[in-house]
This record gives structure tokens, C-alpha cells and sequence, in this order.
């Protein structure tokens, strides 16, 4: 049986970068950087505060099609791609903080039905959605 979600991979443009902001800049923790056979990388970070859940840093690559690779890639260079959600506390304070960081905002924090809500993105163009989340009905979407 599923006991819960452990690894979720994020799409970069450079593993040793990538890491350097998820770390320095978001908060999070190195948790593993090895490279295995054949030069693949597996980074993985985490949240002092989720510590089961890693986020795995890869650049597209083997064993994926070179057309899977080339699409990732272009999508990736658009600022197409979904990162991750993040909860946070005080989103307003969060926002002012990675922006004096130099994270780029595509919404400033704003009220939602279901909590205060903005958007960024990685320094590989991947959106980061951060909700200051609080209790909803489906009727507060009406």
C-alpha cells in the first residue's frame, strides 16, 4: 500500500545551480548529490520541515527521447513548466523576502477563496505557486 508521496522531480536548466537557490534562496536542505554511472546526477533537496519528501533536481536527459528532451527544453526556456506549491505562513512576508532575494514574481500575493496566494518561478523558469492556506467550502468559489 502507497504510504505517501517521497520524491517529486523538478525539470532545471543546471543541477548545480538549482541547487544553490533551492538552498540559499528558498530554504531548503542538500539532502543527496551523488553522480552515478554513465555521469547521471541524482540532487535531491528538502524542507527542514518535510524531510520525507525530496525534490529531485534533474536536468532533462537519458534514458528520456532526444524529442522529449528538445520539448522539455523548449517549454522550460518559455517559463511553461509547473513547479512546485509551497505552503507558507505569512505569504505577504514571504514575498517580500524572496523578492529582496531576487526571485521573480508573476503575481504579487493575492486573496483566494482558499488562502493568500502568489506566484514565482525558479531560476530555471519553473513556476513556484506559494499559498498561505486557510479553511474553504466549495461555496466561497460561487
Amino acid at each position: 500500500m502507497i504510504t505517501h508521496i517521497s520524491i517529486a522531480s523538478v525539470f532545471v536548466d543546471d543541477v548545480d545551480v538549482s541547487r544553490d537557490f533551492y538552498v540559499d534562496v528558498l530554504g531548503f536542505e542538500l539532502k543527496d548529490d551523488i553522480t552515478l554511472g554513465g555521469g547521471y546526477r541524482w540532487c535531491t533537496v528538502n524542507h527542514p520541515s518535510q524531510p520525507e519528501l525530496a525534490v529531485h533536481l534533474t536536468t532533462p536527459g537519458p534514458p528520456f527521447s532526444d524529442e522529449f528532451v528538445a520539448a522539455m527544453q523548449r517549454e522550460r526556456a518559455s517559463g511553461g513548466l509547473n513547479g512546485l506549491g509551497m505552503s507558507v505562513d505569512d505569504c505577504q512576508k514571504t514575498y517580500e523576502e524572496l523578492s529582496a532575494r531576487g526571485v521573480e514574481f508573476l503575481q504579487k500575493p493575492e486573496e483566494r477563496p482558499y488562502g493568500v496566494e502568489a506566484l514565482c518561478r525558479d531560476n530555471s523558469g519553473n513556476w513556484i505557486v506559494l499559498v498561505e492556506p486557510r479553511e474553504f467550502t466549495a461555496q466561497d468559489f460561487a
